[in-house]
This record gives structure tokens, sequence and C-alpha cells, in this order.
């Protein structure tokens, strides 16, 4: 006779769940809040979007200035031509979409009709890298390394709530492109308890450690704290360098962490690991001759599978508790 066990079962939901762990503080929709303040301050503002304004918090915008919300249908490389077209009459355009439709979709058209001109475009970009389980169609593993490749962009990876509603006056303030990738919906807030700003260009020193320097970007900045707390519980010192800012990277920041003799180095990041934070630190190490243990925590060069987050972090190698067991055994 055969006995089933009942067991929880995740839900379709887990596979767009909410990056915030049990318990933890979030804000809703940093993104189209802070969007909202800086247009009141800004009349040439305006926000753009494929199709995806409920999608990407950009509702609250087209709620507030419904005279400057422009909803161009599902034709992301329309979107792109005409945010370039406002951009030259001197509006400042922010345009959302999800990041795989920006990155892959309509790259010849960001790189043809506003990066190559510099134009004063912002394209803010929802689902990056494993955070949503509806497999490759939707998962932009790649982005960041596309998007660093592109002459005058500008490449930004915020972690929680507090970076991007900082980020959206410092790149209104910047002239020129910028590609950021966007948490929306309920975003975690964990960085209000480190004295954190966000600066164009900065990497942030969050915690000190004797160990193991963790630099990370996005969601593996989140992450990393976590890890940094699991691994003090061993006496093991961990370091956090928060990196947002992708390109231009803060090199001296990093090279001057790095250079401190007994930690191993590690990079984590929510993207492939061709093309990202990772190699763009190693590269940068090996310039100014900087020797060091090095590793890598990112997503395998290959198409992800769909699923439930929690079971894709896990089976990739970016939950907290798997970012642990790794790196202790690297410290033996």
């Amino acid at each position: 006779m055969n006995t089933v066990t009942d067991k929880p079962r995740l839900k379709t939901s887990a596979m767009i769940a909410s990056i915030a762990g049990e318990g933890q503080v979030t804000r809703s929709a940093p993104f189209g809040h802070a969007l909202v303040e800086l247009a009141g301050d800004k009349a040439n503002v305006i926000g753009m979007t494929a199709d995806l304004g409920k999608y990407t918090d950009l509702h609250l915008f087209a709620k507030a200035f419904p005279e400057r919300y422009y909803q161009m249908g599902m034709a992301e490389q329309l979107l792109m031509g005409a945010a370039a077209g406002f951009a030259h009459e001197g509006a400042q355009p922010f345009v959302t979409t999800y990041a795989v439709f920006a990155t892959r979709r309509a790259y010849d058209f960001i790189h043809q009709t506003i990066a190559e001109d510099n134009l004063d475009v912002k394209l803010v970009c929802a689902l990056p890298g494993l955070t949503t389980g509806y497999g490759p169609s939707h998962q932009a593993a790649e982005d960041l390394a596309l998007m660093r490749a592109m002459p005058n962009m500008t490449v930004i990876d915020p972690c929680d709530a507090l970076d991007i509603e900082q980020m959206v006056p410092a790149i209104a303030a910047h002239k020129g492109p910028v590609y950021a990738r966007l948490l929306r919906g309920n975003v975690p807030a964990v960085l209000d308890e480190y004295d954190y700003r966000f600066e164009l260009g900065k990497a942030k020193m969050l915690r000190d450690g004797n160990d193991v320097l963790l630099i990370a970007s996005g969601i593996l900045t989140m992450r990393s704290l976590e890890v940094a707390r699991a691994l003090e519980k061993d006496n093991i010192g961990a370091a956090v360098l928060h990196v947002p800012t992708i390109k231009p990277l803060d090199t001296e920041t990093i090279v001057r962490e790095a250079r401190r003799s007994g930690r191993m180095v590690v990079v984590a990041e929510n993207h492939t690991v061709v093309g990202g934070l990772g190699e763009a630190v190693a590269a940068e190490l090996m310039r100014a001759g900087v020797s060091c243990a090095f590793r890598q925590i990112a997503l395998p060069d290959a198409f992800l599978d769909a699923g439930a987050l929690p079971t894709l972090h896990d089976r990739y190698g970016i939950s907290a508790n798997v970012m642990v067991e790794r790196i202790k055994g690297w410290l033996k």
C-alpha cells in the first residue's frame, strides 16, 4: 500500500514572488513614487512604456501626470525610437519595460537612436536576472553584459527600495542615457540601517570584515548582508562592498579594498558569469596588479529553468544558504 505524504507545494505565484524574505520590511513601488516626486519639480520628465505600466510601477506616474504618459503598446522598438525623438525635443523620457525586451528585442534601436547621439533617455527595466521563474523568455540573465558594451551607456543595478528612491533623481541629474535595473512592487528596504546614500559611479562599504570581501550589486547585495551575518556566527569576518553602478565602475574603491591582504574576494551578482560585474572587477584587479584569491557567485552561462524562484535561487547558487556553504568551502 502506497502512502502519500502531504507536503506544502509552491504555487504558480512563487514564479513571480517578491524577493523579500519572510518578515522583511518592504516599501511599495519605490520607483513609481520617486518618479512622481521628480516630475513634480521637472516639467520635461515624461513616462513611456510598452504595455507594462502596471507591471513597472509606472501606473502611478500615469495617474499623476496623464498628459505626460505615453503608452506605446507592445512595440519596444517603436518605444525606443519615440523616446529618442522626445529627447531630441528637450524632454527627459523615463522608459519602462521588462529587461529582456529592452536589452534583447530593442538593442539596436537603443544603440542607434539613443546611445550614439548620447541622448538623455533613462531606461528602467523590470525582471532583471533571475527575478522571475518564467524561463529564458523573461529572464534577463545577460542584460548587464549587453548594456556595459554599449558606448555612452551608464549601467545601474540597485539593491533595494532606498537605492531606487535615491537613484531616480541622481540619474535625472546625469545627462546621457542610463540603463537601470528595476525592482518593482513590494521592494525590500535593507540599506536604511547602513547610513547609505546612492551616488552615481560610487561603491559603498556597508560592513567590514577581515576574512572575505563580498563585492556585490543588486539583490545579491541584500543576500551578501545576510551571508555576512550568518558567517559571523562561525567567527568568519565578511565585508560587503555594494556596487550599484556597474558602468562607470568605481575602480578606485574596489582596488583599494581588494588590496587588503588576507581576504578572499568574492563577487556576487544576479547575472550570468559572462560579462557582468564579476568579469569587470576581475579585469580591473588584473590591470591594477592586485593578486588575491578570487571567486564568483553568479548565474551559469546557460538558459535557466522555469520554476519557483526559491527553488531556482537554490539551484543556481544565489540563495543565502547556498552562498554561505560555498564561501565556507572556499575558505577551507
